[in-house]
């Protein structure tokens, strides 16, 4: 058990109640870098980490928007160089490329995570 120091007699002279104050005020300043360091960094890993959520997301909009738009151009160009372009055609092809682009490796993966696991060896 450790032990308790015995209580100190309090300094001589007059100087002792602005010992006392620094003191106090070394301890509140202490717990108040002990909490506060903490929470600030809390508080501001939540705010950036919300913000870039927020851009994120708006870039992967953005992305998917243009890559979007980039096969309808390229399908309309691929069109008309053949002599193929009805209205609409190029999109419609736009969306089935980028739809297979999502759905084949989706499809792999969802193949991949439901697959039983294989018999169990004691």
């Amino acid at each position: 058990m450790p032990e308790i120091p015995a209580p100190s007699s309090p300094p001589s002279g007059s100087d002792w109640p602005a010992q006392a104050t620094d003191a106090i005020v070394g301890l509140i300043d202490s717990v108040k870098e002990k909490v506060n360091g903490p929470a600030t960094s809390i508080a501001r890993g939540v705010v950036y980490g919300t913000l870039a959520a927020l851009v994120g997301t708006a870039a992967l909009v953005l992305f998917l928007v243009l890559l979007v738009r980039g096969f309808d151009v390229l399908a309309q160009v691929l069109l008309d160089l053949a002599d193929a372009e009805r209205a609409g055609r190029s999109a419609w092809i736009a969306h089935i490329v980028t739809g297979l682009m999502f759905l084949v490796p989706g499809a792999i993966l969802w193949r991949k995570g439901t697959r039983a696991p294989g018999p169990a060896t004691d």
